[in-house]
């Protein structure tokens, strides 16, 4: 246990036998940053600049693996290269915007449009092929390759930034906070036992709302996480852009009320640490999810959320798959059944009533945290 995790674990005990819970200042949100198609474009832009987690370097172990996936609408070939390094290009062919790569993922050494052939090399993107070559005027291979989008392996993590010449050094992003816990959980080590995609009619911030709430639990899932997750006890840990909530299971709560000094109590502990814009890696016992949100390219009332479970190779036996199984179930049935169709209709109620705002308390600082660091970027960007 870090010397952080231990201090979290005293202050949540501490809460848990006062009845109180880390505090901060009220927050209003326009109900129109939920529907306004301009303010959703004005996001996007925000999230345009910043490293954006696109997958996980396990999925592209060998030279010539590549996988594809669409950013924002940006369609984006990813591939391991010779030298172990990664890279993305953008997924369109440079005669006439057909997709030169449809396959989710796979091995190759070249991409071809299947429109008229032309081929890239996996390794640089370079124009390679041209059929008919001769027929056309000039066509400058140094000038006609895929365009790249830099992108950087990070504690296991694949970061694309799209922002250019003003990239920013993962590590310094990130920060020593994040570091930090990231290597606490093991999570470099970590490959993905499950990935599952859902598409949802719900603003893509209003699930990672509700991934990090921690007034609701006893109320939309009292069959479920409300009986294993105490209720309006938090920790909140602030680490610039990205944030830490911290929650004691029930477990820990009756110790603590009982006035004991559990030695293990960061196992009694959840976490959800929010990497900003749009990724959360929320602690299990024995996993981690891995939750991406991305924002629909055009409608802010829809989005598609991508949870992956990370686990340790070393640990991964028959029992093992059985538990993390198990725990899928759990997380799918509370998500697909109560927490997304809660969201769907606050979404339907917020395109019926685009006025006013909602209310953020004192004690949802973590749901707060991506309002407020949203606005200061689109202030920002305005500027």
């Amino acid at each position: 246990m870090t010397t952080t995790n231990a201090s979290v674990a005293r202050r949540l005990t501490q809460h848990l036998r006062e009845g109180t819970t880390d505090m901060g200042e009220e927050l209003r949100v326009p109900v129109s940053h939920f529907v306004s198609p301009q303010h959703a474009a004005r996001e996007r832009q925000v999230l345009m600049r910043k490293p954006l987690i696109i997958g996980r370097g396990s999925e592209i172990p060998k030279k010539g693996d590549f996988i594809t996936r669409e950013v924002l609408g940006i369609p984006l070939i990813v591939v391991r290269k010779a030298d172990g390094g990664v890279a993305s290009y953008v997924n369109i062919c440079k005669h006439r915007g057909g997709r030169v790569e449809n396959a989710e993922s796979g091995t190759k050494r070249f991409f071809t449009c299947n429109y008229h052939g032309w081929s890239y090399a996996c390794e640089s993107g370079e124009l390679r092929g041209v059929p008919y070559d001769e027929f056309y005027t000039q066509v400058n291979r140094e000038t006609h390759g895929l365009n790249v989008v830099r992108t950087r392996e990070w504690q296991g993590f694949l970061f694309a930034n799209f922002a250019g010449d003003t990239e920013q050094p993962i590590d310094d992003w990130m920060g020593p906070d994040v570091t930090a816990q990231l290597e606490d959980l093991g999570v470099a080590e970590s490959e993905i036992f499950l990935h599952k995609s859902f598409t949802l009619d719900i603003n893509w911030k209003l699930v990672l709302d509700g991934a990090i709430d921690v007034l609701h639990p006893k109320f939309l899932h009292p069959d479920g996480v409300g009986k294993l997750i105490e209720t309006n006890t938090s920790v909140w840990h602030d680490y610039g852009p990205h944030g830490q909530s911290f929650s004691p299971r029930t477990k820990l709560g009756d110790l603590a009320r009982a006035g004991e000094e559990p030695e293990a109590a960061w196992k009694l502990i959840g976490s959800n640490l929010f990497l900003y814009p749009n990724a959360s890696v929320i602690a299990a016992p024995d996993h981690v999810e891995f939750w991406t949100v991305w924002p629909d390219p055009v409608d802010p009332g829809r989005s598609t959320t991508e949870i992956r479970f990370l686990v340790r190779p070393e640990i991964l036996d028959e029992r093992m798959e059985a538990r993390l199984n198990k725990s899928w179930q759990i997380l799918e049935q509370a998500a697909s059944e109560e927490d997304w169709p809660m969201e769907e209709t606050i979404q339907k109620n917020s395109e019926a009533w685009p006025h006013g705002s909602y209310l953020y308390g004192r004690n949802e600082q973590s749901c707060q945290h991506l309002h407020r660091q949203l606005a200061l970027d689109m202030a920002e960007v305005q500027n």
